[in-house]
């Protein structure tokens, strides 16, 4: 068995371990060893010498160790039942269905993985360098447990990686990929191109609120906000939504729309190219009125000091998006910025209905979908808000 390298914790940095946080920074470290390569594992010692067990290493980051709950050696077996273990979970909350997100990350006890499963291909996001180095065992271990899996493509293009200073790279990992595969998400047929998708090539985390927006949507006229590729508005359309709108800045996001929603064949539904914040300020000038608005931007912040531009955006669209709502309507708001706490998030919602001296019932209570699991001792897992509010004007 290989010796396994050590690192040494300074005095007292061990609290935040010792209540699970599985990250170790940097300036926890009596010193940070330039000799032990990039990506390998090592043991991480306190103070007094008790032991947290293995995690990756990259002195290049500033988050220089991430724990891995383990005392074994780290090989195939090791990633095989790590992800066993999550297939079984998926399985339990999805038994109807292959299309979610199979790993997430520390939440799944795999840091810096990421794995999306459409059927039989899947997609990956490699985010550490422990992960890189092992992404071979990684990769035979995930066609051990999908014998069937016809393609693997990995989509290294996040910021997260510049972080842990890893290159920018797309490749396919096994079998190939086709320009196009289908999937099927609360009874939408969806087409996917998970080259040029964004991510991982779909926003499963929304996939339950989807669903809670079919549910509200029968005769409903229904505005989808950063629509991406179609899904809410498809949902809306799904559920006989008198008339659904989905808007995007993005061509290709509404090229791929305009396609789901040919293979649905939905007659109740259209996507039009446009500016988010021009448009929803042209429309409220022009009186425009829907009975749901749904907002589901990208990240306005992504960094700690990005959030108070991100606050100033998310005033914006909820201001815009109020008055654009018929007496009783529902706003439907979400964040997916990790940044933004979700006390402010809420605060500043209500804050813009009572400008507009509207109440605000809260009528759903969203977030991630349960494949992205939140590790409650890891708020850095946490990170989709969704609400759903019945506008009542007085």
């Amino acid at each position: 068995m290989p010796v396994i390298p050590k690192v040494h914790l300074k005095a007292y940095a061990d609290k935040r371990l010792k209540n699970g946080h599985l990250w170790v920074f940097s300036n926890e470290l009596n010193q940070v060893p330039k000799d032990i390569p990039v990506g390998s594992t090592v043991e991480v010692i306190n103070g007094k010498g008790s032991s947290f067990g293995l995690g990756f290493y990259n002195p290049n980051s500033l988050i220089s160790v991430r724990l891995l709950g383990i005392n074994n050696l780290i090989d195939e077996k090791f990633f095989f039942d790590r992800i066993n273990q999550a297939l079984d979970y998926r399985k339990l909350l999805f038994p109807n269905t292959d299309n979610y997100r199979l790993i997430f990350g520390e939440s799944d006890g795999l840091p810096g993985l990421v794995v999306d499963r459409y059927g039989d291909y899947l997609s990956i996001q490699s985010l550490s360098s422990g992960i890189e180095v092992n992404m071979p065992i990684i990769t035979d271990a995930l066609l051990k447990a999908f014998p069937n899996t016809k393609g693997i493509i990995a989509k290294n293009i996040s910021r997260l990686r510049l972080i842990e200073n890893l290159e920018q790279k797309e490749e396919v990992l096994f079998g190939e990929i086709p320009e196009e595969i289908f999937i099927t998400e609360n009874g939408v047929k969806l087409s996917l191109n998970l080259v040029s998708g964004q991510k991982t090539g779909y926003f499963l985390d929304q996939k339950v609120n989807r669903k809670f927006l079919q549910s509200i949507s029968k005769g409903k006229s229904v505005l989808d906000c950063f629509c991406n590729q179609g899904g809410f508005a498809l949902n809306a359309a799904l559920a006989g939504a008198s008339k659904a709108q989905g808007i995007d800045s993005s061509k290709d996001a509404i090229a791929s729309s305009l396609k789901n929603k040919e293979i649905n064949n939905f007659t109740n539904v259209d996507f039009q190219v446009k500016e988010v914040f021009e448009y929803l300020e042209k429309a409220a000038s022009e009186n425009e009125k829907w009975d749901i608005i749904v907002l589901d931007p990208p990240a306005f912040a992504k960094k700690r000091k990005e959030v108070g531009a991100a606050k100033h955006g998310y005033s914006k669209i909820n201001r815009l998006a109020l008055e654009m709502l018929n007496n009783n309507g529902i706003l439907i708001s979400s964040s997916c910025s990790q940044a933004v706490e979700e006390e402010t998030f809420l605060e500043l919602i209500t804050r813009e209905a009572a400008k507009q001296r509207k109440q605000l019932q809260l009528i759903f209570r969203g977030g991630q979908s349960p494949c992205h699991p939140i590790l409650m001792s890891m708020p850095e897992t946490n990170y989709l808000k969704f609400f759903a509010f019945k506008v009542i004007s007085y």
